[in-house]
């Protein structure tokens, strides 16, 4: 049932794959003895486990063609429909959110601070998932940036504290704001962009704010960073190390729920329909009346503005801050959250974000393996569920005729 086209096409993909993970699965350096090991059998099973995978998936593509193939689509759809539907309903959800809002709650009680400490930068890119979410998910402006109001927020507290002393309290509202200043300096001059255009801006503006921090000395310090950030006090309290860690722990918690709560009222706002109506379709949008200016600024201001917080966050939990940690696989891990947990899914994104940042730290098991198993389940997953984890529900409003007696 084979043809000569699929054993051609299964044996490109085993060597793609070869070729792929040639750096990582031969070459093994030891830096001590300063020797190369070559571990050309490795690669001989990576080329021999794709090619046979290869075979198998098309030879299985070929059985299940035909009726029974849209039949057996037709019902995973309809699945993960009904999924979708019954996650709604008040008496599934609430449960299931006192259970998980529980499991936070004792957390770090249960687990070592270092788990805590993980648990919390989780926590922290989920709201920066959210932030992003209103810009891509809900307003479909794809911003390839956000790092920089993420770097904005950081060094906003750093730079704050370094020179007037201001504590995590005082800055945490500042650095919101400067983030919402960001974001609409950034907003003005994408106004007419769309797309790749936008895509590739937005990306230059993250990488013009990470080389200013890096090479303006004088203000940020530049590649040594700041350090002896002070993370927040609880009213004047000496928190020890671990007291401390867990202190920001809960306050991440409390920063999330709040975040929760007011980016789903701003997507049942009039301003939330407005977004998903120029996400849907710009000119239709701008037809209806909807000032598509102070719709993209405001898109653009109130992301910024959760990333900006989110990095005084990270500020106070390393209690460092340099420009390498504002780079742009940052800005992709980011998008990444957005994209795997469903465009404009407030759900979908948390739990997107919890498994990206936790995942590649609970594979550590698998040593060298650990991110080419991470790539594979997210390559799975945006084959067999491209709409991601928890799509978004279209809402459907239904006009009731009056019944004339």
């Amino acid at each position: 049932m084979l043809r000569f086209k699929d054993i051609r096409q299964a044996a490109l993909i085993g060597l793609w794959f070869m070729f792929l993970t040639f750096p990582l699965l031969v070459i093994k350096v030891n830096t001590i003895e300063q020797t190369i090991l070559w571990r050309w059998s490795t690669m001989a099973w990576v080329g021999g486990v794709s090619f046979a995978a290869s075979l198998l998936a098309r030879l299985g593509r070929r059985l299940l063609a035909g009726r029974k193939e849209r039949r057996q689509a037709e019902q995973t759809v309809s699945i993960w429909t009904a999924l979708g539907h019954h996650l709604r309903k008040r008496k599934v959800y609430l449960p299931l959110l006192a259970a998980g809002l529980l499991f936070l709650l004792i957390f770090p009680t249960q687990f070592s601070t270092y788990q805590t400490t993980i648990m919390t930068t989780a926590l922290i890119f989920v709201m920066l998932g959210l932030g992003l979410n209103i810009v891509v998910g809900v307003a479909g402006l794809l911003d390839l940036g956000y790092v920089a109001f993420y770097a904005v927020g950081a060094y906003s507290y750093a730079l704050l504290h370094l020179h007037f002393g201001l504590g995590f309290w005082t800055v945490l509202p500042l650095a919101g704001l400067l983030g919402a200043l960001f974001g609409v300096l950034l907003g003005f001059p994408v106004l007419r962009l769309r797309g790749d255009y936008l895509a590739i801006v937005t990306m230059g503006f993250g990488e013009i704010i990470r080389l200013i921090l890096e090479n303006w000395d004088e203000f940020s310090h530049g590649p040594r960073g700041i350090s002896n950030i002070p993370r927040p006090g609880f009213f004047g309290m000496d928190l020890t190390l671990d007291q401390s860690i867990t202190f920001i722990y809960y306050l991440m918690i409390l920063m999330v729920a709040f975040t929760i709560f007011v980016v789903n009222r701003l997507q049942n706002s009039r301003i939330g329909r407005a977004w998903y109506a120029l996400r849907e379709d710009e000119i239709a949008c701008q037809a209806m009346g909807i000032d598509k200016t102070r719709t993209k600024l405001t898109a653009f201001a109130l992301g910024a503005t959760w990333a900006g917080m989110a990095g005084v966050f990270f500020a106070a939990q390393n209690t460092y801050v340099n420009p390498k940690s504002f780079t742009f696989l940052e800005s992709a891990i980011i998008l990444c959250i957005v994209v795997l947990g469903g465009m404009g899914s407030i759900i979908g994104v948390i739990i997107a974000a919890l498994v990206l940042i936790l995942l590649p730290e609970y594979l550590r098991v698998l040593a060298d393996y650990r991110m080419l198993v991470f790539g594979a389940i997210l390559v799975a997953m945006m084959i067999f569920r491209p709409q991601g984890i928890m799509a978004t529900m279209r809402r459907r409003y239904t006009l009731k005729r009056p019944t004339v007696a």
